[in-house]
């Protein structure tokens, strides 16, 4: 699932990869998404379910949005197909921790300088994906 072409009338860029800032943009943001589910109370039981050590995860989400936005494909290159849902198969997902991750990564995004246009859109498309990564009812 990769985030499809920025329509015509937005900003002149062809990918989300390029309105972003590029690799070293994306980083910073993931870095802070990490940062603040360290930080933020808030985002507790998303913590929660990521384990002790997120030093994998930042790796593998920085390849992964790197990829998805549009620029190189790091992730599929390392680790094949990126089978989102199956690989979360064995985290419980619900409706906390797929609505804190979406907020976290939009406070990150927001803290970070994302543009408020790619903002909104790119919130919008990981609230589809977050949704979709539920495995629990509530």
């Amino acid at each position: 699932m990769q985030i499809e072409e920025i329509p015509p009338g937005n900003p002149p860029f062809e990918t989300p990869f390029a309105w972003i800032g590029g690799e070293g943009q994306i980083h910073a943001l993931v870095d802070r998404f990490y940062d603040l589910m360290d930080l933020e109370p808030g985002y507790a039981a998303l913590r929660a379910a990521h384990g002790s050590e997120l030093v994998n995860a930042r790796d593998k989400l920085k390849m992964f949005l790197t990829g998805w936005m549009g620029g190189p494909q790091h992730y599929t290159e390392k680790f094949g197909h990126p089978r989102l849902r199956m690989r979360h198969m064995p985290f419980s997902i619900g409706i906390a921790e797929r609505d804190q991750w979406v907020a976290c990564m939009n406070q990150a995004m927001q803290e970070t300088g994302v543009d408020e246009t790619l903002r909104a859109r790119l919130k919008d498309s990981f609230m589809q994906t977050a949704d979709w990564m539920r495995n629990r009812g509530v």
